[in-house]
C-alpha cells in the first residue's frame, strides 16, 4: 500500500513541499532525507548508478552521478524488467505558467532527453495549460499560448520525433484518455485528496478534478494511437520531487484498476540565486537565470547576486576557505559542469582559500553562457510547424528501435 495520506494540513510543519508551494521553516533548508521519509520513496544510491551503465553501455548523466535526481519509486523494477528484454516508456511534463523558462526548468527535460537516448524508448510530454488556467488566472487562450511558447524550448532540448509525443490538455484530453481519467476520479475519495493536496473549502472544485488529468499518461492505454494492445508496458516519470503527491495518489489508484503502478526517478530543487533558503520566483527575474538571458544577464545576475560561502576579505578567505555548504556558485557547477575532476579541484581550491569567489563566479558565467546560448540557438531553429508535428497525434512505428 502507498504511504497516501500526508500530514494533516493544519498542522504546522517544519517544511511545505507540493506542486504549488516549496518552503522550509523560518526560511531554511529543504531537509531531503526528512521529505523522502515523509513520501516514502528511496533514496538512488550508486548501485543504481552503476547498474543503469551497465544497461545502457554509456556514462551515466551528470545528474545521476551527482545525487541531482536522489530519489525514486521502483526504479529497480523498470530495470528488471528492461534487463530482461522489455521496454517501457517515459512520461513527464511542464506547467505552462510563463513564457520563459528558467534553467531549474530544463533540468528535468535534459534528463528525460538522456533516458530517451539511453535506454532508446518513446515519451510523452504533458502540458498542463489547463491547470495553470485554474492555478494562476490565466485566460484558456493564453493558456494554450504558453503550452506553444513552452513546447519550443522542450523540442529545443533535443528529444527524438520518432519516439516523442508532446500533448496539451485542452487539445488532446477525450476518448480512451477521459476513461481512465475516470476510473481514477471513482477511486479517491474527496477526504484523500484533501489529505495529499491540503485542498480546501475555498478551492474550486476545477482544483479537485484536476489530479486525475496528471495521473493518467502513467498509463499506456490513455494514448491508443501509441501503445494499443500494449497495456503492459512500464511506464518511468522523471520529475522534480514536488510533483510527487500525483503520483503517491496514482500507484495508489493504478493496481485497483488494473495496471502497473508508475515508478519515478525524482530530482532536488534547482536553488535560486539568493541561496538555497529562497526558491526560484517568476516574480523576481533576479532569483534565477532565464533561457531568454544574454551573456550580459548572466554575468550581472551570478556576479551580482549569486549567494556565496567565501569569507568578506581575501584575508580572511585565504585563512578560512570558503563554505561550500551554503555557495550557490558551486551548487550551480555541481549542476552544470561536466568534467568531475574539474569540479573536484575547483572545490578542494576554493574550500582551502587558493581559490577566490570571483574565479569560481568566472568559471560558473562561462559554463551558464555556454549552456543558455547553445539553447537559444536551438530553439530559434524550432518552428511552429515543427510543434505540430511533435504534438500530431500520430503512431510512432519506429519508438522502440
Amino acid at each position: 500500500m502507498e504511504k497516501v495520506e500526508d500530514q494533516n494540513p493544519q498542522q504546522e510543519e517544519d517544511q511545505v513541499v507540493n506542486p504549488w508551494e516549496v518552503s522550509a521553516k523560518d526560511g531554511g533548508k529543504i531537509d531531503y532525507d526528512k521529505l523522502i521519509d515523509k513520501f516514502g520513496c528511496q533514496r538512488l544510491d550508486q548501485s543504481f548508478v552503476d547498474r543503469v551503465q551497465r544497461l545502457t553501455s554509456r556514462p551515466p548523466h551528470v545528474f545521476l552521478r551527482r545525487g541531482v535526481f536522489f530519489a525514486h519509486r521502483d526504479f529497480n523494477d523498470i530495470l528488471d524488467a528492461y534487463e530482461r528484454g522489455q521496454k517501457f516508456y517515459l512520461y513527464t511534463g511542464r506547467g505552462p505558467s510563463s513564457e520563459a523558462l528558467h534553467l531549474g526548468h530544463l533540468i528535468p527535460f535534459m534528463f528525460t532527453k538522456y533516458l530517451q537516448d539511453a535506454f532508446k524508448v518513446p515519451l510523452v510530454i504533458q502540458l498542463t495549460d489547463d491547470e495553470k488556467c485554474m492555478w494562476k488566472n490565466l485566460s484558456v487562450e493564453e493558456s494554450q499560448r504558453l503550452a506553444r511558447e513552452n513546447a519550443k524550448d522542450i523540442i529545443a532540448c533535443g528529444f527524438d520525433i520518432s519516439k516523442t509525443f508532446i500533448f496539451s490538455d485542452f487539445d488532446y484530453v477525450g476518448g480512451a484518455f477521459y476513461k481512465n481519467m475516470v476510473k481514477v476520479a471513482k477511486c479517491v475519495t474527496y477526504n484523500k485528496v484533501v489529505g495529499i493536496f491540503g485542498f480546501t473549502g475555498e478551492d474550486h472544485i476545477g482544483k479537485v478534478s484536476f489530479p486525475p488529468v496528471q495521473a493518467v499518461p502513467s498509463f499506456p492505454s490513455s494514448f491508443p494511437h501509441l501503445f494499443s494492445g500494449k497495456d503492459d508496458l512500464r511506464c518511468l516519470i522523471p520529475c522534480a520531487i514536488d510533483q510527487d503527491p500525483y503520483f503517491r495518489m496514482t500507484r495508489d489508484v493504478a493496481p485497483r484498476i488494473g495496471y502497473h503502478k508508475p515508478a519515478l526517478i525524482e530530482s532536488l530543487f534547482f536553488p535560486a540565486l539568493q541561496g538555497e533558503t529562497g526558491k526560484m520566483s517568476a516574480s523576481d527575474p533576479n532569483s534565477a537565470i532565464y533561457v531568454t538571458d544574454s551573456a550580459k544577464d548572466i554575468k550581472y545576475k551570478v556576479n551580482k547576486h549569486a549567494f556565496t560561502g567565501g569569507q568578506e576579505t581575501i584575508e580572511k578567505h585565504r585563512q578560512y576557505g570558503a563554505n561550500l555548504e551554503v555557495d550557490i556558485p558551486i551548487k550551480y557547477l555541481n549542476f552544470f559542469l561536466e568534467d568531475d575532476a574539474e569540479l573536484e579541484h575547483i572545490k578542494k581550491e576554493y574550500g582551502a582559500g587558493r581559490m577566490l569567489t570571483g574565479e569560481v563566479k568566472k568559471r560558473l558565467i562561462e559554463v551558464l553562457t555556454e549552456i543558455v546560448e547553445r539553447h537559444q540557438r536551438a530553439r530559434a531553429a524550432v518552428t511552429d510547424e515543427m510543434v505540430d508535428a511533435f504534438m500530431a497525434v500520430r503512431p510512432l512505428p519506429n519508438m522502440f528501435d
